[in-house]
């Protein structure tokens, strides 16, 4: 079959623009009239891709893939929910350096907890999705994870090492879990034929939602470091509450799974 060249043209050019809106907005000086104008043309190239797809015998992604209930409510928790997991890795080295006073070497040496919990959590998705099934976990990992975002807002300098390391644990911990089992119930229905395709986008998607969660953390810290300009952890911390809440308002998209029973043997195969 021939390469959807105009479909990709047109997806490639929605998700680079909107991407570029997004930092725009975090960007200083950046026109308003021109973050506005790259937003309507990237949602107008999603919206001729989509109408594109729905006319074409062979489109880039298949519109035939969100008929899976599973991979269509996995997309969009993917999405969501990484917004506030893509801003992490920029904002708990900056709160450590700006907020906490260590040197950058030390800043990265913290986060090997985080690693480390996250490589442990993998090894427990299995038992928990066979005992509580997919959509439990997810509505109550989201939750913690979304908490243990929050969380950060409660770092402050002259806390003891040992309770910093347990917090960056728990977030790496349940962050890991939330990949895993959102990778594998997005994946789990597809058929041999939607396969490749389906993973494809999920790719994409985990990238773009990788991209979409630094503008996101970028644009909060400009807006509330405005308002709180004699006190940089402060608006450090108002940008961790925020996307807590961003990743907290996933729980709505994964609570419209349904309560299937799990697939164990997915979760060993799905990796990060």
């Amino acid at each position: 079959s021939r390469f959807d060249l105009r479909g990709y043209a047109m997806l490639a050019f929605g998700m680079v623009v909107l991407s570029l809106a997004l930092d725009g907005i975090s960007g200083l000086g950046t026109p308003h009239a021109l973050v506005m104008l790259m937003t309507v043309a990237g949602l107008a190239a999603l919206v001729g891709y989509w109408l594109h797809a729905a006319n074409s015998t062979a489109p880039l992604f298949s519109l035939s893939l969100f008929r899976v209930p599973s991979y269509r409510i996995g997309i969009l928790g993917n999405l969501f929910s990484r917004i506030g997991s893509g801003a992490m890795p920029l904002l708990i080295p900056l709160l450590l350096q700006v907020g906490m006073g260590m040197s950058p070497m030390r800043a990265g040496l913290m986060m090997i907890p985080v690693a480390a919990a996250g490589m442990v959590a993998k090894q427990m998705a299995v038992r928990l999705v066979e005992r509580f099934g997919y959509r439990r976990v997810l509505m109550v990992n989201t939750v913690l994870v979304g908490l243990a975002m929050a969380s950060f807002a409660l770092m402050a300098p002259g806390q003891p090492l040992g309770w910093r390391l347990v917090q960056l644990a728990l977030f790496g911990a349940v962050n890991s879990l939330q990949f895993t089992v959102m990778n594998t119930v997005t994946l789990r229905d597809l058929d041999r034929e939607f396969a490749s395709p389906g993973n494809s986008l999920l790719s994409m998607v985990m990238m773009l939602a990788a991209g979409f969660g630094a503008a996101a953390a970028g644009s909060l810290l400009n807006a509330f470091g405005s308002h709180l300009t004699d006190n940089a952890t402060a608006a450090l911390h108002a940008t961790f509450l925020s996307v807590g809440a961003i990743t907290l308002t996933s729980t709505l998209i994964f609570w419209q799974l349904p309560d299937t029973g799990p697939n164990p043997r997915k979760v060993e195969e799905v990796a990060e």
